[in-house]
This record gives structure tokens, sequence and C-alpha cells, in this order.
């Protein structure tokens, strides 16, 4: 593969208005939202094929899709403000968003695509470069970069963590892509911006003078990679967690339970689902897909630290409470509703015990955070506001992100479905995962692994976790 460093030229940058004023009131920041405010923005983009449109007439209907989007997402062209008494608030007073131009004449799609690890390439792809969300209060909540590639295009987005989760992102740019098309007003998915819930707090979060930093070291050494698993493999491992013999008996147990009525189920555990639980034969809870997933990787990452038998390790998943609360948010509810739920088991436990133990600790752990759990854990925010502290500080941490239910292959701007998803530098740190969708969906899964470059190297070289990696 060619040299692909700096390959990346901004030829222009401007800012774009929402075509309607908003009407919407300042939004207070929530528990959920104030944690990320010393988090980088997020950045996550689409890699496309050529589209069919000259490079000026390409970003002229970007431009004016976006503009047209903002006026679904007021928030987004706003600033963060903080008041006298140290709230911080959203004000939705229409100052706009950058939309960057750039160009990578030299790079392909295939670039991107090809080798082991993700080219240095891609972080060049997203504006606002290890921006802290903070920084929301002097510059733009949202950047959208668009770069032309030899045969392609990425549509790469940083959006204030702050502001947004995983979820509300995608329905941002889903949204997007749907104006781009020429939906006009008749979008699918409309933002709840309602405050009135359990998240919002009057606690105040005090912030150091200039700011909060990042709570990991930007500059360490890391490997990225991304490992693709297709649906028969998962259904191979979850089969194994389960105790089953092959993928096929799974299926074939589901669907003699009761068909009226249970394919949803069926479906929402094949695609892991968090809120799905099902019981085999034994009553013993049946361990979804995806759980049995991150119980592989906990193992294989746990094996190639070579960490002391004694040593506590931690597996952190980010989940979504919208649907978790009781009276539940709106699916569509606008900004942060997540917590991150730690599971804790020594790495002997982890690699003495056998798989199905450790997806069952990773079950039990997502299964007991409901509304009460939530509740607790915003009433001990409250009572010790702080930022969240993301990284891995005992070197013997994973944390999960991000999840293969956001429809990130959606985004059919008007010329097809992206050809890969991909993420900047954003946020990343050595156990750092991201869980995205498989192209191929039907319930395929790619894990963005973050990794220090030996831990990489085990992981690699580990037969039960590679037994389950797509070879392609």
């Amino acid at each position: 593969m060619p040299c692909l460093e700096n390959s990346v030229t901004v030829i222009s940058t401007n800012r774009v208005f929402p075509e309607k004023k908003s009407t919407l009131a300042d939004l207070k920041l929530s528990v959920s939202d104030l944690p990320m405010l010393s988090c980088h923005y997020i950045q996550k983009g689409c890699l496309f094929t050529r589209p069919p449109l000259p490079q000026q007439e390409l970003l002229s209907h970007l431009s004016h899709s976006l503009s047209l989007t903002l006026s679904h997402f007021p928030p987004l062209a706003g600033r963060l403000s903080t008041s006298e008494d140290g709230h911080v608030f959203l004000s939705c007073n229409d100052a706009g968003a950058d939309i960057v131009f750039a160009e990578a004449k030299s790079v392909h799609v295939s670039d991107v695509l090809a080798g082991v690890d993700v080219p240095d390439v891609v972080k060049e792809f997203f504006a606002y470069d290890r921006t802290v969300s903070y920084e929301g209060h002097n510059r733009p909540i949202l950047a959208v970069q668009v770069t032309e590639l030899n045969d392609g295009v990425f549509i790469g987005c940083s959006v204030n963590h702050a502001v947004v989760d995983g979820t509300s992102l995608w329905n941002f740019v889903n949204t997007f892509a749907e104006v781009s098309r020429g939906v006009g007003d008749d979008v699918t998915r409309h933002p709840d911006f309602t405050r009135e819930n359990v998240l919002i707090s009057p606690a105040v979060l005090k912030v150091p003078r200039g700011g909060p930093k990042v709570t990991f070291d930007e500059n360490a050494p890391l490997r990225e990679r991304i490992f693709s698993f297709s649906r028969e493999q998962i259904l191979e491992l979850k089969a194994t967690v389960n105790g089953k013999i092959n993928g096929v008996e799974v299926l074939g147990k589901q669907s003699n339970d009761k068909l009226n009525g249970k394919l949803t189920e069926m479906m929402e555990s094949l695609l892991g689902r968090n809120d799905a639980v099902s019981k085999n034969e034994n009553n013993k809870q049946e361990i979804s897909s995806f759980q049995s997933l991150c119980a592989l990787l906990w193992r294989a990452i746990t094996r190639a630290r070579k960490l002391p038998s004694a040593k506590t390790t931690t597996f952190r998943m980010a989940v979504n409470v919208r649907h978790r609360l009781n009276p539940k948010l709106n699916p569509l509810y606008f900004g942060n509703a997540i917590q991150s739920v730690p599971t804790f088991a020594t790495a002997e436990e982890v690699l003495s015990r056998d798989i199905r133990w450790t997806a069952d600790q990773l079950n039990q752990s997502v299964a007991a955070h409901q509304d009460g759990r939530i509740r607790a854990v915003v009433a001990e925010w409250e009572a010790n506001p702080r930022c969240f502290p993301l990284g891995n500080a005992d070197g013997a941490s994973v944390t999960m992100g991000s999840s293969p239910r956001f429809p990130m292959y959606e985004n059919d701007f008007g010329w097809g479905k992206p050809v890969a998803v991909r993420s900047g530098r954003a946020n990343k740190f050595d156990g750092k995962i991201s869980a995205f969708p498989g192209r191929d969906g039907n319930g395929s899964v790619d894990l963005e692994v973050i990794l220090a470059p030996e831990t990489m190297a085990g992981i690699e070289c580990d037969v039960e976790f590679m037994r389950y990696v797509s070879k392609v």
C-alpha cells in the first residue's frame, strides 16, 4: 500500500445555518451529558463510492441538505453556555455548524479497506481532531467533513459528545441522508427534545479553569484493527456459549417456542439486544450473541495482557437507558441517555473458567441495570458530580461502545449505501472497542479494536478468538 500520510488537503470551511429559525428554549445538560464534557467530539463517518455529481455540485447539495437537516436538529447549530450558578445549557441560537470540503486524490476506496490495521489517513477524514467537548462553548457543536477520494467520498461527522450519544448521532446522520435523497420535511425520525426526566438534575458540575481535559494519554502508541464476524460465526459462538451443538439447534429451539409472537424475540436475541433475555430448556438465561462476542474478546485481551492471576479486570459496556427507565424515554430522545455498566472479575476467573461463565457475568450485569439501578447511578453522580474517567488507567480494562444495532448502513445520501463505516482519532485508548453492524447485515458484526501493539499481537495469535473471525 502506498504511503498515505498527509494525503488530505482541506479546500474550504464554511458555516451552515438552519434553513428555519429555532424556536427551542435552552436545553439543560443532563447527568448523562455533563460527564462527557471532558471527552473528545464523537467522530464517525461513512465511506462511499464516487457520487454521480461534480465536485462543486456535490458540496453545494450537501451544504443545502445540512441546512435543511439542522432545522430538524436545532441543538446541533447551537452552542454551550454556562449560567452564573454553574449550570451548563445548550443554547439553540442558530449559530451554525461547519462543513469542510477536503481532497485526498491519491487515496482510493481500496486503500481505506485494505491492510490489516485501519490506515492512519482515516483520521484525517474528520474535523475538530482531539477537540474536547467543553470547547462547544466557543466553537460549533457539529462539523461535517466531505473528503473526495480518487474513486469515492468519505462523509465524516464530528459532534460534541456532551450533546449526543450514539443513538442521537445516527438519528441525525440518517435524517441528513434522507434529506439529501430529497424527502423534504417528510423525515422518518423526529427527535424528542423534552427534558422532563430523571436525568435532568439541579446538581452542578464544577470544572477547572480552562475547562476539563481528557483523562487518558492521547499520544500512547496504539494499533487499530477491524475484526469482522459473520452471522454464521456469531451463531456458532452463541451456540458454544449456551452449550448447544451448533447454531442451527439454537434457531430450531427458538422457532419451536410458540411461534406466534416469538419471531421478534428471536431476532432481538440473534442481534444481541441488551434487553433480549430468553431461557433454555435447563431454565438458564440464554446468553445473547453480542454478550457472547464480548466474552470472547474479554478473554482474548486478558490472555494477551498476561496479567497477574489476582488482578481485577473490568469490562465496561455503554448501555442505552431510554427503554430501561420507568417511565421509558422516547426512543428518539435527543442527548446522552447512556450509562457505563461495569463487570468485574479477576484475570484468573476470566481465563480459568469457561466462556459461558464469563458471558454470564456480563449478562447478569446488563440484566440488572434497570430503572432502580439507573436512578441509583444518577443519585451517586449527584452526590459527587464529575467528568467521566475515560481510559484504561489500571491496564486491565476493556470499554465497549457503540452498537451493532445502530443503523449505520442506512445512510444512503442518494448514490447507494456506505461501503464501510469508520471513526476518527477521538476517545481512543488501549482497550477501547466499538461495535458496528457488518455491511452485509443479517446479524454480522464488525468490532473496531484499539489496543497496545503487544496486546493486539497477542489476540491476533489467540486460537479461541481468531477461530470466529472472518478470514476475508
